[in-house]
């Protein structure tokens, strides 16, 4: 089960990261309205819902806000029309992307999505174009307090979970998307809540880039982070740490 992770630059942790509480709660929000029209307005019911209170919760969103955000989900109205969309695309230095939004005009996320990788040196593909190059998995974190080492792995092995990392930022516990709520629930009786529970792209394989092109790639990345309308932004790159010391300057 132990192994290097691939996880380490899927999700762009830069500037673009520290978005404005707003944009947050903004994407939040649309989460939880989709998760509740899709299942039972009842998190032990539904797993995405109760993923995405969690994700909710640790942003410190208001529980008031949650609640409004679920109702109008689970009330099917015309504001809760939201489409589940993936793009795949490359970025400078061939570098394989998968954008997952939601929206409630794919017309406009298209054309957004599309500008961003054109912009700054990309291009959109088809879908399919890249996502071979992924691996669709159940994504646990853990803070390096919830548990040491040996009984996290002991506790991911027993409930199913097909690979785990630790190090001294923390636990990352990967699993087949079948066996996510099942592992997710059995870590979570035992440590806890997770600090971030959910479906991710893992790459087979990354790609290193320069430090010119990574510059461009991290603004690409920021531009479609920034976007309403996109959830997460998956990549499949790596930078030296020196690099990404200087380009964080």
């Amino acid at each position: 089960m132990a192994g290097h992770s691939q996880f380490k630059n899927i999700m762009h942790r830069k500037g673009a990261q520290d978005a404005k509480r707003a944009k947050v709660f903004s994407k939040l929000i649309r989460e939880l309205t989709v998760a509740a029209k899709s299942g039972l307005p009842d998190p032990d019911m539904n797993p995405r819902l109760r993923s995405g209170i969690a994700a909710a919760k640790a942003a410190n969103m208001p529980k008031d806000t949650m609640e409004r955000a679920i109702k109008r989900g689970a009330g099917g109205g015309d504001d809760a029309n939201f489409e589940e969309i993936r793009y795949e695309g490359y970025g400078p230095g061939g570098v394989a992307i998968i954008v997952e939004a939601l929206t409630d005009n794919r017309n406009r996320t298209a054309s957004e999505v599309r500008s961003a990788f054109a912009k700054h040196g990309g291009n959109l593909g088809e879908t399919g174009s890249v996502g071979f190059m992924f691996e669709h998995v159940g994504l646990i974190l853990y803070g390096p307090g919830a548990a040491g080492a040996d009984d996290m792995f002991e506790a991911a092995l027993e409930a199913g979970a097909g690979d785990v990392e630790s190090t001294d930022s923390g636990h990352e516990i990967t699993c087949a998307p079948d066996d996510f709520s099942a592992v997710r629930d059995a870590l979570e009786s035992r440590f806890g809540a997770a600090q971030t529970a959910r479906l991710d792209w893992k790459p087979q394989n990354s790609v290193e880039v320069d430090e010119g092109a990574a510059e461009t790639l991290l603004k690409l990345l920021g531009a479609l982070e920034d976007n309403d309308d996109v959830q997460r932004v998956a990549a499949n790159f790596e930078v030296s740490d020196e690099a990404m010391e200087r380009l964080s300057a």
